[in-house]
């Protein structure tokens, strides 16, 4: 098979080529593999090869709905036994998990083939994917650009064709901003979940979801029928819905009533670009016949910054910890900004730290309150469009001061100026984080590109496990306004 009719195909649709016959797995991993070779060394997409794995892999007889499909997971949470999981960190780069994540162990079942492991920010704490151990990953629409965060590398790999779709996971935002900023489509599903698993129950307390990145909607709600459900390994809050979300796509949304807005929760301005994607959003649904309306949740939204800083702060300064425990890492070996966060987190109070986790219940009770007036909520995903390159680094000279300050660890007398850089950051992505911290599920969906060729997407947030909800419009907008066919010219 060659790469140009390869790309014309999403998961389920090379699934279906293996299953007649037309190809083998071997032929679509080797077209897969050749694509990468061709674009990576571009892109930093994929950090971790995985191709002997998947060679023996692809030979064997493969069964699921996925069946032969070339894959990648992302480099955090998704562990596969024996495979370094470095977590964009050079303190875990000898690390090598023992067994399969729940998420792992899934998709092997559905038949997919993992052949790599793809880039993202240490711990996947930023909304860009330029870790200093790997490398930056680099934007196909732009190379001088980021992909995103924290699933940077996997929307990289997938908007320029090395796989229909890739593995992703998303804490505030990572999933769907890099599926706005490489013009594709990312589902977050509710939070309670079993993906995470088994290292982690409940990892930021509910607030991470696993899933994947896509460029058709059918091939999102396949692998959520396989993700979700729960398992032996944890306390799950979800179960399965009552009919497959792959039937649910072909069911009419009905009439939707959809409130929403394009102010910044944080105040600031948002890119006229950003506002222009929501505006043609809502043209094309009120043509689709939705009820659409401007209006927004009654909520604190400085608060709930505060409280997603706070928890963003203390599982670092935990996370930071627990690795250089098990490894004997030094301070010196995790970058400055994911030290000076920590710092501020091991300066926490637990009773503060509670105390905004309380919070978060404040904002579902609001949001609940909300969508008992409207079906969904329309945002822009992202304040801004696409950053350059080392645009959102912290200054040089702000880290020569950092460094000395943490070394005598005085960390905590640097809220003031941490707190200014995450916020500083948060601006260009304030929308994503209200559905993290409520567990309500939400989407961007790529409808839009401005005059320098560059995908900004629209954001949809639903009642908490309404994922059916946000499939059915989705897949009605996708055949509305086909985005499949909008690729990036890399060669």
């Amino acid at each position: 098979m060659k790469f140009a009719e390869y790309r014309q195909h999403d998961a389920l649709g090379l699934a279906d080529l293996l299953a007649r016959g037309e190809v083998s797995a071997e032929e679509l991993l080797q077209c897969a593999l050749e694509r990468a070779q061709a674009v990576n060394p571009s892109l930093n997409a994929i950090v971790i090869p995985m191709h002997e794995i998947a060679r023996q892999r692809a030979r064997e007889s493969l069964t699921g709905p996925f069946a032969g499909v070339p894959f990648l997971i992302k480099d955090i949470l998704q562990d596969f036994a024996g495979v370094p999981t470095t977590v964009g960190c050079r303190a875990l780069r000898n690390y090598r998990p023992e067994r399969h994540s729940s998420y792992v162990q899934r998709c092997l079942a559905a038949g997919l083939v993992i052949f790599g492991k793809t880039n993202t920010p240490e711990f996947a704490l930023k909304g860009t994917t330029e870790p200093v151990y790997w490398g930056a990953a680099h934007n196909p629409w732009d190379l001088r650009r980021t992909p995103g965060g924290s699933s940077g590398g996997s929307a990289a790999a997938v908007a320029a064709g090395i796989v229909p779709m890739a593995g992703a996971n998303d804490g505030g935002g990572s999933i769907r901003i890099p599926a706005s900023h490489c013009g594709l489509f990312g589902l977050r599903p509710s939070s309670g979940g079993p993906a995470c698993r088994p290292h982690y129950a409940e990892l930021w307390h509910g607030a991470v979801s696993e899933h994947v990145l896509t460029r058709s909607v059918r091939d999102s709600a396949a692998m959520l029928d396989i993700l979700q459900g729960p398992d032996n390994s944890g306390i799950s809050l979800s179960d399965r819905p009552q009919r497959p979300y792959q039937e649910e796509i072909s069911l009419d949304p009905g009439r939707l009533r959809i409130a929403y807005s394009t102010r910044s929760p944080l105040g600031l301005p948002v890119d006229a670009d950003c506002v222009q994607a929501v505006e043609q959003t809502i043209a094309l649904l009120r043509h689709l016949g939705h009820e659409v309306e401007e209006a927004e949740p009654v909520i604190d939204n400085k608060m709930l910054m505060n409280c997603f800083l706070t928890a963003y702060m203390g599982h670092t300064a935990a996370q930071m910890a627990l690795v250089r425990e098990r490894t004997g890492a030094a301070e010196s070996d995790f970058e400055i900004d994911t030290r000076s966060l920590a710092a501020l987190g091991r300066s926490l109070r637990a009773g503060d730290y509670v105390r905004a986790l309380f919070r978060w219940t404040d904002f579902a009770r609001a949001l609940d309150d909300f969508f008992g007036r409207y079906d969904l909520y329309l945002t822009p995903t992202v304040a801004t469009a696409p950053a350059l390159l080392g645009e959102q680094d912290t200054p040089r000279w702000q880290q020569m001061i950092l460094k000395p300050i943490l070394t005598l660890g005085l960390g905590k007398f640097l809220r003031p100026g941490v707190e200014w850089n995450a916020q500083n950051n948060l601006r260009r992505v304030p929308f994503t984080q209200l559905s993290n911290l409520t567990g309500t599920p939400s989407m961007s969906v790529p409808l839009y590109w401005n005059d320098a060729g560059l995908p900004i997407g629209s954001q949809f947030m639903a009642p908490l496990y309404q994922e059916a909800r946000l499939l059915r419009l989705a897949a009605q907008l996708e055949q509305a306004q086909p985005w499949f066919g909008r690729v990036p010219a890399m060669t």
